[in-house]
């Protein structure tokens, strides 16, 4: 398999989003343990600066406060299988 990659991040709520990957997979993920999980993260513990984030040109998730998450990681959360 090529590598795999975001073609679309949607906010739902709290610390959901909808993730739709280039492989034609895609899902709902909850990101609360890993926002608490790390101390960059701390800024996204509010649900509206959480909700501010972006596909950088990686596409990567991606938020102002230099906190991202590779599309990989992502995958493996969604689906449960490697990239």
């Amino acid at each position: 398999m090529n590598s795999v990659y975001l073609l679309e991040a949607r906010y739902i709520k709290d610390f959901k989003i909808f993730l739709k990957f280039n492989t034609g997979e895609a899902g709902e993920l909850d990101l609360k343990d890993i926002i608490y999980k790390y101390k960059i993260a701390a800024p996204l513990r509010d649900y509206i600066a959480f909700s501010e984030f972006y596909l950088d040109s990686w596409p990567t998730l991606a938020w102002k406060c230099g906190f991202d998450i590779a599309p990989e990681s992502l995958y493996f959360m969604v689906t449960g299988k490697t990239g």
